[in-house]
């Protein structure tokens, strides 16, 4: 808690971003400007049901389970801060994230009418958080920029077949990643390498689902 204080007095701007864009939040997010937006194809025909209820999903298993396992593991004491301070505090909870991870991915491949699209990014959700318990025995791996570069790509690959509005989402999602990565680097005690590492390992994973999946 001094040090959120401490971070919000000097980088309020960073440590707001931090949160905002946190990547228990950075899936839903996505998933939300593709069910709503107006320069979204993906989901024509679905009613405002369907599409609240995918978005339901997307929070109960990208946000609030995440969260809750998170804050039962600090009140059962395995876990110093909510922050994920060290890379051993990050073992039990990114297990459990790739659990979730798996549960979407799984439920979505098994409905017919999902888009493609969706059901790789969720499919690159996963394989990431599973890449990033590996790399986290050796390195402190910014999660944060994993979600931004992975997003981006997706953007990117979703642009080459539905064009319309690239042109204003696109450099959006680049600044707004990069705010992410410079943020982390102001509030967090990330390396350039970790962050770029993030980067790096988002783009590479979900490039690598749109080929082989």
């Amino acid at each position: 808690m001094e040090r959120f204080s401490t971070s919000i007095i000097k980088h309020p701007v960073s440590t707001i971003t931090s949160w905002i864009f946190h990547p228990v939040f950075q899936p839903v997010i996505l998933v939300a400007f593709l069910l709503f937006s107006d320069t979204s194809t993906l989901f024509l025909g679905f009613r405002p049901a369907q599409r609240w209820m995918i978005l339901g999903q997307a929070f109960t298993l990208y946000t609030f389970f995440p969260l809750v396992t998170v804050g039962l593991l600090k009140a059962l004491g395995f876990l110093e801060s909510v922050q994920l301070k060290t890379q051993r505090e990050r073992v039990i909870p990114l297990i459990a994230i790739g659990i979730w991870y798996f549960w979407i991915w799984y439920v979505w491949k098994n409905l017919p009418d999902h888009p493609i699209e969706l059901v790789r990014f969720a499919l690159a959700t996963w394989t990431t958080s599973w890449i990033a318990l590996m790399i986290n025995v050796r390195m402190k791996i910014s999660l944060h920029t994993i979600g931004a570069g992975l997003i981006v790509t997706f953007l990117f690959l979703w642009a080459q077949q539905h064009s319309y509005g690239a042109g204003i989402y696109l450099p959006v999602a680049c600044i707004w990643a990069g705010s992410v990565g410079v943020a982390r680097l102001q509030v967090s005690d990330h390396s350039q390498m970790e962050v770029v590492a993030g980067y790096l390992l988002g783009a590479a994973t979900m490039l690598a689902i749109q080929v082989i999946y």
